[in-house]
């Protein structure tokens, strides 16, 4: 036998344990758990919420994540707490 031939089948050898290794979790029945983001933008519509892009200075972005980890809750909560005592000002 030669050499290449040796090598040859060595390669299909590990191709047929690839083939019949199961499927890590990521891929498998794991990976359908998370919600889609078709899913998760029809839910964000049910709560009455909407997609709103702002282009902020970098030094108030990092105030505002200081305050959201100081408060412990969420950047979106956050800045709609802002906004909100803003506008009623």
């Amino acid at each position: 036998m030669k050499k290449t031939d040796l090598y040859k089948n060595e390669g299909l050898k590990i191709n047929g344990h690839m083939k019949q290794a199961g499927t890590p979790d990521r891929f498998g029945s794991a990976a359908s758990a998370a919600v889609s983001r078709r899913g998760q933008r029809k839910l964000e519509q049910a709560q009455g919420l909407v997609s709103f892009a702002v282009k902020l200075d970098g030094e108030l972005v990092k105030q505002i994540q200081a305050l959201a980890a100081s408060r412990q809750t969420g950047i979106n909560e956050t800045v709609a707490a802002l906004l909100t005592k803003g506008l009623a000002d």
